[in-house]
């Protein structure tokens, strides 16, 4: 089962969204937008930078 994008309204009002494996893990989230088309928005700006995205080592802290 592929993954997908679940957008939903928070308790204080703000859309958001969470990016859910295959198995239902939750994989990554979004901040929270003042408009369902702005969460809706973000999804599709993940899927777009995640496209052929590399995998790089970051220095640690």
């Amino acid at each position: 089962m592929a993954g997908k994008f679940e957008v939903y309204q928070d308790a204080a009002g703000k859309f958001r969204f969470r990016l859910k494996a295959g198995n239902g893990e939750v994989v990554a989230t979004g901040q929270g937008y003042t408009s369902l088309a702005g969460a809706k928005e973000g999804c599709a700006a993940v899927q777009r930078a995640a496209n052929g995205a590399s995998i790089v080592e970051a220095p640690s802290d």
